[in-house]
C-alpha cells in the first residue's frame, strides 16, 4: 500500500493531499472515547527543554571531564622530589609548588590541574610509582592512581605488539557512539510521526 509521501513542504506535512484528507475524516470519526485530541504543535519551551536535557546529559557524562588521573602525569613530580632544590625545602607548601612550576607546560598540565596533590599524597605514591619506573617495559600510562594506590587501570583495550594490553582510558566512550545513533534515531523517528499528520494549521472539530 502507497505511504504517500510529499517532501515538498516536510517540515509542514509528508503526506499528499488525499492523505491528509482521509487522517483528517478519520480523526474526527474517531472520538477515542470521548477523549478530545487537538492538532497542536509541541510548544518550544518544551523543545528546548528536551535539547537542554540531552546537551546536559552528554556534558556531564563526557568521558573527558571524568577521566581518572593515570600515574604517568605524576612521573615529573616523583622524579622532582628528588632534586636538590626540593630536598632544601623544609615547608611542604612552598615544596609542592617548587614542584609544580618545574613542571608547569608539561604534557599532562591539564590533568595536574584537575587532579592536584599535597605533598603527602606524593609520598605515599613515591614508593609504588618509582617500583614502577624501575620495571622494564611499564607504561604508566597503564595505571592510575586510586586513594593511596597506584594500580593497574581496569581498561582493556587492544594489544601492543609485545602482546601487553592496553589499559588506557579512552577520551571519547564507545558507548557514545550508541547514545547517538539512537537519540538521532529517535528524534528522527518521531519528527517523521508528526509530519505524516495533518498540518497543525488544522484542527479537529470533534463533531461540534
Amino acid at each position: 500500500m502507497s505511504m504517500h509521501w510529499n517532501f515538498d513542504k516536510p517540515l509542514r506535512t509528508m503526506c499528499n493531499t488525499a492523505a491528509n484528507e482521509a487522517d483528517k475524516a478519520l480523526w474526527e470519526k474517531e472520538n477515542l472515547g470521548g477523549i478530545t485530541e487537538d492538532n497542536n504543535r509541541l510548544p518550544m519551551p518544551i523543545v528546548l527543554l528536551v535539547v537542554l536535557t540531552v546537551i546536559t546529559a552528554f556534558a556531564v557524562t563526557f568521558p573527558l571531564w571524568g577521566q581518572r588521573p593515570s600515574a604517568a602525569i605524576y612521573e615529573g613530580y616523583i622524579k622532582a622530589m628528588n632534586l636538590p632544590e626540593v630536598l632544601a625545602i623544609k615547608d611542604d607548601n612552598e615544596a609542592i609548588k617548587k614542584i609544580i612550576q618545574l613542571n608547569a607546560a608539561g604534557p599532562h598540565e591539564a590533568m595536574l590541574d584537575r587532579h592536584p596533590v599535597n605533598m603527602d599524597d606524593l609520598r605515599i605514591m613515591k614508593p609504588e610509582m618509582e617500583a614502577l619506573m624501575a620495571t622494564k617495559g611499564v607504561d604508566l600510562h597503564d595505571y592510575e592512581v586510586v586513594g593511596d594506590h597506584v594500580v593497574l587501570a581496569n581498561f582493556e583495550g587492544n594489544k601492543r605488539a609485545d602482546g601487553s594490553v592496553i589499559r588506557q582510558q579512552p577520551w571519547w566512550d564507545k558507548g557514545y557512539l550508541i547514545d547517538i545513533f539512537y537519540l538521532s534515531y529517535f528524534f528522527i523517528a518521531v519528527t517523521i510521526l508528526i509530519k505524516r499528520l495533518p498540518p497543525s494549521s488544522w484542527q479537529p472539530r470533534h463533531n461540534h
